[in-house]
């Protein structure tokens, strides 16, 4: 089995999502002997983002020689996906949404043709077989139900992406309230270790 294990926190070994994103890819390999892993650190080694000659590589319209090593590397990421049967991602909020190297790299892995294909009945996704695993790190308290509920859009966007591109083996565990005190943010880590303890 082939996992993808993605980190895109800038905080490095201060990084809450990264921590838990580890925590259950080990729980994954001690449960899966054979697992087969490729990390991909998204703040170390960035995906540039999209531009128009990226995207007209896309379409079939020439290739810049400017841009090959850009294009491999997002090929690459492609490909990775693809191949992948568990994915893990840790997910830390900036701002109420994701990291913007996180966003490029959906940007490069939504691929009509590839991911998802359009048909006339509708857009379908091609990665239904997949298990998908977010690790999600919150500042504040953006559950249902909280007065800030409304602002959260890092979970709501990644599960709008992954339904739109099929999977529909989506875990989200989520460590949130982290910035608001030491106990709050033990409790928190706490919370979610024990989710990933408990994974299948």
């Amino acid at each position: 089995m082939n996992l993808l294990h993605i980190d895109s926190s800038a905080l490095g070994a201060n990084s809450a999502s990264r921590a838990l994103s580890a925590a259950t890819v080990a729980k994954l390999q001690a449960a899966h002997g054979d697992l087969k892993i490729t990390t991909l650190d998204l703040a170390a080694t960035p995906l540039p983002h999209l531009s128009g000659g990226h995207l007209m590589a896309r379409m079939g319209m020439g290739e810049p020689p400017e841009l090959a090593t850009e294009l491999a590397a997002g090929g690459a990421a492609l490909e990775a996906l693809i191949a992948a049967d568990i994915v893990v991602i840790g997910v830390p909020v900036y701002n109420f949404s994701i990291p913007s190297t996180l966003k490029a790299w959906i940007d490069w892995v939504c691929v009509a043709g590839k991911t998802f294909r359009y048909t006339e009945h509708g857009p379908e996704g091609l990665l239904g077989g997949q298990r998908v695993i977010l690790t999600i790190s919150r500042g504040g308290v953006y559950a249902p139900g909280t007065p800030m509920a409304v602002f959260e859009h890092a979970e709501s966007y990644l599960r709008i992406v992954f339904g739109f591109l099929g999977v529909t083996d989506l875990e989200v565990i989520v460590a949130e309230g982290l910035a608001i005190g030491e106990e709050q943010k033990s409790a928190a880590m706490a919370g979610a270790n024990a989710k990933i303890a408990a994974l299948a």
